[in-house]
């Protein structure tokens, strides 16, 4: 689910996950265990990932279907 709705985000903003990695500080390692082996990101991370894109934590894990971020 995470590796979906991040790629969905990206894809969004016009952007592809690894630059969006990249500017956030993650290696394009981390992004290729995220769509190959289903892993997750941190807790830091996945703050991170939100927040540059403009999306809420609990819509990247698919707890939520509103991306919105809940102010």
């Amino acid at each position: 689910m995470f590796w979906e709705r991040f790629y969905h985000m990206c894809m969004m903003r016009g952007t592809k996950p690894n630059p969006v990695a990249k500017e956030i500080g993650v290696s394009s390692g981390s992004v290729t265990k995220w769509k190959t082996c289903g892993t997750l990101p941190n807790g830091e991370t996945l703050i991170k990932i939100a927040d540059h894109l403009d999306c809420s934590v609990d819509y990247l894990l698919g707890r939520t279907d509103n991306p919105e971020v809940n102010r």
